[in-house]
């Protein structure tokens, strides 16, 4: 029988529709075997906000890992064998008790970190200076205390930068501790802390002492905190009404079990770290 182009016409679309799919099969076939013999890391990256290269984490010089998951994030504890745990203290209003502090630190050979804002800084630079004397870290609380997670890159920058500057102005020393106010955070804001060189720093042991509940308060809610353990960061405040009232007590109860109190720059891993999901910072 002769075939007219009519009669063509109705066998054409089912033929260009299984040609099509064949070639769509042995595409998607080829594609597989590629993935088998391919980094497939090296050809689709994952998307990440922190950045690994050959100067560290977001192209600063800290070496590690601050991906826990699906998720970046700041230093809450630190794994270690040692019985060591870091008193912190927050300074963004006030100084009234700060000497008072300091001296009750000294009476029992206490160093700690305190972090401190821009406008604490700009307001009390002679107290940044008697701090640094007197063996203490310097830390970085932000310029403004805003929330940082709400901030675009640049205005994180600005906002840790600025801080870096004056005490670096002021002492000479180079912060490389930041904790962000009120404990809000990022993934941006961690990237943004590891290529400016500063850890990121929470607290596993809040004190509570900026809720006003009085000196009894303070020292039960550290020293018998449910979280409280080798590696503890504790959050403390040296404007807060109580702190100071309390400060001897919580010294002597932590180092009544057996605790050593240190700065949170020794208790940390400065290099090759990982973290788990509770923001547990571990050695690799």
């Amino acid at each position: 029988m002769k075939l007219s182009f009519t009669h063509f016409k109705q066998y054409l679309l089912p033929i260009s529709f299984v040609l099509v799919t064949a070639g769509c099969i042995t595409g998607a076939i080829l594609f597989i075997n590629a993935i088998k013999t391919t980094d497939i890391a090296a050809t689709f990256p994952v998307i990440s906000n922190i950045v690994h290269n050959g100067s560290g984490i977001a192209g600063g010089d800290i070496t590690g890992s601050p991906r826990a998951g699906k998720k970046d994030l700041p230093i809450y504890n630190v794994d270690t064998s040692e019985k060591k745990v870091a008193l912190s203290f927050d300074a963004a209003w006030g100084c009234d008790d700060t000497i008072r502090i300091l001296d009750i630190l000294d009476k029992y050979n206490v160093k700690v970190t305190f972090f401190m804002t821009g406008g604490w800084v700009n307001s009390y630079p002679d107290m940044v200076k008697e701090i640094y004397s007197r063996g203490h870290d310097l830390g970085n609380h932000s310029q403004n205390h805003k929330q940082m997670s709400k901030l675009s890159t640049s205005e994180q920058v600005e906002e840790i930068k600025s801080v870096g500057d004056a005490v670096k102005e002021l002492t000479g020393y180079d912060v490389f501790l930041f904790r962000p106010p009120y404990g809000d955070y990022n993934s941006t804001l961690i990237n943004t802390c590891y290529s400016l060189n500063y850890y990121p720093i929470q607290w596993n042991v809040d004190s509570l002492d900026w809720k006003d509940y009085g000196t009894d308060s303070i020292i039960k809610t550290v020293t018998q905190h449910k979280a409280l353990c080798d590696g503890s960061i504790i959050l403390m405040h040296n404007g807060a009404k109580y702190t100071a009232d309390a400060l001897e007590s919580v010294i002597t109860g932590l180092q009544a079990q057996g605790y050593e109190l240190v700065p949170i720059s020794e208790l940390i891993i400065r290099q090759d770290f990982h973290m788990d999901g509770t923001g547990k910072q571990i050695a690799d």
